[in-house]
């Protein structure tokens, strides 16, 4: 058999991730390829560190794109901060709560939970209580916007508590960055990582990090390597550096960094605080649809994230037989439920490019077309009129 050229499907990207791509980040994905020391990269390098320091909000000196995704970004941070018999309190609400345990284990430190209910924000009472029950744990980690359930946590309350005991924070921002508020500098995030391709529209297969002065600081007083060789930061930041000379690590992912540097450049110009009352705006008139046609949320209002939305399905209804209907019909592609939450919710992602009235709109008109289908009750038509009254 001979393969051709492989050309996929145009879809309208509306589940957890990743999402649809700006057309500029496209455009730039094409440009010539050059050598990753060649120095108009280096000079490109030196404005994508600088972009990466606006989205996060941060002026931390060790702020740069892991040539790997979010896991990679999840991955470096345990890597580099825990050493053998460290304590770390693993807050888990969702799936990757989760991950960050198996990072703990993996890396030689010994992870205490704090266990909130799927769907809801890390309890921080409950984190309190763990803090003071373990005086002598060196780190917090939590998931800032919990991809698995659409909830988000009180990252700047939780950053608090974790400074007041004597402790570093990691902080999963994966589905936060550009999409919810996130203040690195101000809420004392000590160790941070998100991904290129939710409300950053950008391609996958990066992930920003960013790490605080304490945190360099107990990087440089490890007593054991880091684990990983190719996440060593003391070692990445050789070739990142910005000190104007650069030394060889890895052969960086010269076009996947060019989009990277496109889609924060579209971040900036429309204004990382616009950018969050976009994702709201949006929210809230797909909200008013899903009400319309009897739909109901998983995450109090309070407590959920306007980028990532968990769906109560009804009684009755099949979810694979929707979701496979969207696509074939619609090319629309919304999330499946995972863990606890599989054949019980689905994830309606509205991220960056793809968080946009259009999107909003046809979304709520097919997924009126497959519930119909499934003999769902409702009014037809009151979906898409509950929607449009959010935006006049």
């Amino acid at each position: 058999m001979t393969i051709t050229s492989f050309h996929p499907p145009q879809r309208t990207l509306m589940g957890p991730g990743p999402s649809d791509v700006h057309p500029r980040i496209t455009e730039a994905l094409a440009r010539p390829t050059i050598g990753h020391l060649d120095p108009e990269f280096i000079r490109m390098m030196d404005e994508l560190k600088s972009l990466i320091q606006y989205a996060f909000k941060t002026s931390n000196r060790l702020t740069l794109p892991i040539s790997a995704p979010g896991s990679a970004g999840m991955e470096a941070c345990f890597a580099n901060l825990v050493e053998e018999g460290d304590k770390v309190i693993v807050c888990i609400n969702g799936v990757f709560g989760g991950r960050m345990k198996e990072n703990v284990i993996r890396m030689g430190g010994t992870a205490i939970t704090v266990e909130s209910d799927w769907g809801r924000a890390v309890d921080p009472k409950a984190v309190e209580e763990t803090l003071n029950a373990h005086p002598d744990a060196k780190i917090l980690a939590f998931v800032h916007a919990e991809t698995s359930t659409g909830a988000r946590s009180d990252a700047k309350t939780l950053c608090k508590l974790a400074r007041e005991h004597n402790c570093l924070t990691i902080v999963d921002t994966v589905t936060s960055l550009a999409g919810s508020e996130l203040q690195v500098d101000e809420w004392g995030v000590d160790a941070v990582y998100s991904g290129s391709q939710k409300c950053l529209s950008c391609v996958p297969g990066l992930s920003p990090v960013s790490f605080s002065e304490a945190a360099i600081e107990k990087i440089q007083a490890r007593k054991t390597p880091v684990r990983s060789w190719f996440l060593d930061m003391s070692l990445i930041m050789g070739y990142w550096g910005g000190d104007g000379k650069r030394a060889y690590h890895h052969t960086a992912p010269v076009n996947q960094l060019y989009a990277l540097h496109e889609s924060l450049c579209l971040l900036q110009e429309e204004g990382l605080e616009n950018s969050w009352m976009r994702h709201q705006l949006h929210h809230q008139a797909l909200v008013a649809g899903l009400a319309a046609m009897g739909l109901e949320m998983l995450v109090p209002e309070e407590e959920r994230l306007a980028q990532l939305n968990a769906v109560v399905i009804p009684e009755g209804v099949d979810d694979l037989a929707v979701r496979q209907q969207l696509l074939a019909e619609y090319n629309l592609e919304i999330g499946a439920g995972l863990g606890a939450f599989a054949g019980k919710v689905w994830r309606i992602g509205l991220m960056g490019y793809a968080a946009n009235q259009t999107n909003v709109l046809n979304c709520l008109s097919a997924l009126e077309s497959a519930l119909l289908r499934q003999g769902h009750t409702f009014t037809p038509g009151e979906a898409v009129k509950a929607a449009v009254s959010v935006y006049q």
